[in-house]
């Protein structure tokens, strides 16, 4: 517990952003928050909610946003966040991870990644790039240590660039499930790599790069944003795209057990009208288990 107060003690003042760093990152949070609220309209209306009712939901998606940067931003402000004894930071890791695993794995998610286009969720992930050049800011203003920049240790930057090369690859009607798998297992690994050096660089017994400055920005507003949105919206987007390959192999194998086509492996295209219909079939099936269990219970 010395040990780490007596680090974080001997950590160097950061020294103000600039205002174009500020207001870049701002704006990028929001932006992200942004397509997070459109996604969840626009796959509502794909999957054949009607407008008033996709609306109602996107409504719930902007105040759940909105209540999400409100708190962790005054978490953040207030000083609650620190990697200093108690560490409140460190849970905030593991807690964005699952976050944004729960919200994938819900019907919400299941929504997502049924009716957006492929191209479009992976396309989502090329604001990737501009976290890098804002991190390479960062650093360059003293804000954080060189190894979470691409001058560094941090290779992330190469998802987002990926991630257009591969959204307008699938945008053109071309389509491999493993190519898409494979470029999706690398974006994690290297977020995973990211992740691993920011907290090998923060001031806890665990820290293993000892330059300067450690990485407490951090735990400061508006950069609390970057684990809290920024992170959690990365996670989220793979395990969506995970999600949807995991059900397009499902109707696959259903369609071919069924007669219905030739079955061709897993590269084979679906349309979106199977995918929907089997998940709509799945939650027919669910309603009446529901159903039946209350009235025999």
């Amino acid at each position: 517990m010395f040990a780490v107060v007596a680090v974080a003690a001997q950590a160097p003042p950061l020294p103000e952003a600039s205002g174009l760093l500020r207001v870049s990152f701002i704006s990028l949070t929001l932006v992200v928050a942004t397509l997070w609220v459109s996604g969840v309209y626009w796959s509502a209306l794909r999957a054949g909610i009607a407008r008033d009712a996709a609306r109602t939901q996107a409504v719930t998606a902007t105040g759940a946003a909105a209540l999400w940067l409100a708190v962790t931003g005054a978490l953040a402000a207030s000083g609650v966040l620190r990697f200093a004894s108690p560490p409140t930071m460190l849970p905030v890791f593991p807690a964005v991870i699952a976050t944004a695993i729960v919200i994938a794995l819900s019907p919400v998610g299941g929504r997502l990644a049924m009716s957006l286009p492929l191209a479009a969720l992976i396309g989502f992930q090329s604001f990737r790039i501009a976290v890098e050049l804002l991190l390479h800011r960062a650093y360059t203003e003293g804000l954080m240590p060189v190894q979470m920049s691409y001058s560094g240790r941090n290779l992330d930057i190469v998802t987002g660039i990926t991630a257009v090369a591969v959204a307008l690859w699938l945008g053109r009607g071309r389509r491999s499930s493993r190519v898409v798998f494979a470029w999706n297992t690398v974006g994690v690994l290297l977020l995973l790599n990211i992740l691993i050096v920011a907290l090998l660089s923060a001031p806890t017994p665990m820290r293993v790069f000892m330059n300067e400055p450690a990485n407490i920005w951090v735990t400061r507003a508006p950069w609390v944003w970057l684990p809290t949105v920024l992170v959690l919206a990365a996670v989220m987007g793979h395990a969506l795209v995970y999600r949807r390959l995991w059900l397009e192999r499902t109707v696959s194998a259903r369609r071919a057990s069924s007669g219905a086509a030739a079955a061709t492996g897993f590269d084979e295209p679906l349309r979106l009208s199977e995918i929907v219909a089997h998940t709509a079939l799945e939650q027919r099936r669910d309603d009446r288990v529901d159903v039946s269990q209350r009235v025999h219970g």
